[in-house]
């Protein structure tokens, strides 16, 4: 029996590590892949990569079974996009298999090997015989989706922009205001190109927020999928600012707007390849469309206020959305309107330590700026640059764009104690 004790904060670690290696991978196309593994250590990771947002697109079944059950198996079936494949086999021994296995293969089928033997000999061998790639095990899901992209994905393409989607925990927290204020802080602060998209086609307040009236937005691409490419797609948008567009939402009841699951993936995708920041403000409802949007956003902002119902419904929106995005981190949380004169609240600590996450950001209740604010069709920077609360903002928009971390909060311990011993010898 091992001495050594359990230590959550390696796995934990290990797991933020992964986490940020995954980050700035970009999505693979609909293909299909088939991985044959003999072992569990290797089939494991490759069903957890399947998981990942990063291969929704992809097809991706995993047989136990190695290069004999896959010359089997494509005897009769025809064969994938891709083929990963788990050999223990010495290299003389695997190379005689994957002749066979090439007689069964369709000559555009990609190869990629996960073998046991750290043979550089072997590797230039396979290269030179096909093979796309030869990553000896023990592999993690990283390396899987890592060498998928790698394959499949052009680096010559041009680069994808983040989405980054803001949700509210209840409707009337606030989540468009600050989504539509972070969007026109992070055109302005940082002269890049943003896409606001307003998702709520019935209800939507981004046209009323940013004092625009346009003729078409998104309602006209989410109706007629097979015309958006990034000329339709620059048709519709209404420019804010210099580097602010906007994909308006109609905001009118003349018809029902029930869509598929997949519905907004064609929009997101053309205006990710438009500008470096696509900002979704994400209605509070719970559709296939809502979730699919959720869960393949590259970030998910929740915004809630200090209440009860809030704290429930965060904790469901988390809870689902760890489910739905295993191998990305949590969501970020702003909690809004705090201090509301007279109204009973859950303190900010207490409302974050059940849901294991501090919150990037709390705005305090401020009805003065913010109505005075939407009342003129502006944001709270363009009415005053100066106010607190476009202090938070700024730092968010900082936050959400990689330019820094979010602050932490010094807890008191041992650390603490040790400095205040210090001192006191000084």
């Amino acid at each position: 029996m091992s001495n050594l004790a359990y230590d959550p904060a390696l796995d934990e670690a290990a797991r933020e590590a992964e986490i940020a290696a995954v980050a700035t991978l970009r999505p693979v196309p609909r293909i299909s892949i088939q991985a044959f593994c003999e072992t569990e250590s290797v089939a494991n990771p490759i069903e957890r990569a399947a998981e990942d947002r990063r291969l929704a697109k992809a097809h991706l079944k995993v047989h136990m079974g190695g290069i004999a059950t896959a010359i089997e198996f494509y005897q009769s079936a025809p064969t994938p996009n891709l083929i990963i494949m788990e050999s223990r086999r010495e290299p003389r021994q695997l190379m005689e298999a994957l002749e066979q296995l090439a007689e069964v293969c369709d000559p555009s089928t990609k190869v990629v090997i996960i073998g046991h033997y750290n043979d550089i000999s072997l590797y230039r061998e396979l290269i030179r015989s096909g093979v796309s790639e030869y990553i000896v095990a023990p592999i993690s899901m990283v390396d899987i989706v890592g060498v998928i992209s790698s394959i499949f994905v052009d680096p010559e393409a041009a680069p994808i922009g983040r989405s980054i989607a803001f949700i509210g925990a209840k409707g009337g927290v606030g989540s468009s205001t600050i989504a539509h204020n972070v969007g026109w802080t992070m055109s302005r602060l940082f002269g890049s190109e943003v896409v606001v998209a307003d998702m709520d086609l019935a209800f939507g307040t981004a046209n009323i927020n940013f004092d625009q009236d346009p003729a078409q937005g998104i309602a006209e691409a989410v109706f007629a999928p097979e015309r958006i490419d990034e000329v339709y797609l620059d048709r519709l948008l209404a420019q804010c600012a210099e580097h602010l567009s906007l994909l308006a939402a109609p905001s009118t009841l003349d018809r029902v707007y029930d869509f598929e699951p997949d519905a907004f993936a064609q929009i997101i995708d053309t205006a990710q390849r438009t500008a470096p920041a696509l900002i979704l403000d994400v209605p509070h409802i719970w559709t296939g469309w809502s979730r699919n949007t959720l869960a393949q956003a590259d970030e998910v902002i929740i915004t809630a206020t200090p209440e009860l119902a809030n704290l429930r419904n965060t904790k469901n929106l988390m809870d689902m959305l760890k489910k739905l995005r295993p191998n990305d981190g949590p969501p970020r949380l702003v909690i809004n309107q705090v201090g509301v004169p007279k109204r009973p609240e859950i303190s900010v600590k207490d409302f974050a330590e059940p849901l294991g996450i501090e919150p990037v950001a709390v705005i305090p209740f401020d009805p003065q700026a913010f109505g005075n604010a939407a009342n003129n069709g502006r944001m709270l920077g363009e009415m005053d640059a100066n106010h607190a609360t476009v202090h938070i903002i700024n730092e968010l928009a900082h936050v959400l764009t990689g330019r820094t971390e979010a602050k932490a909060k010094k807890k008191p311990g041992i650390a603490a104690l040790v400095e205040r011993l210090k001192l006191r010898k000084k």
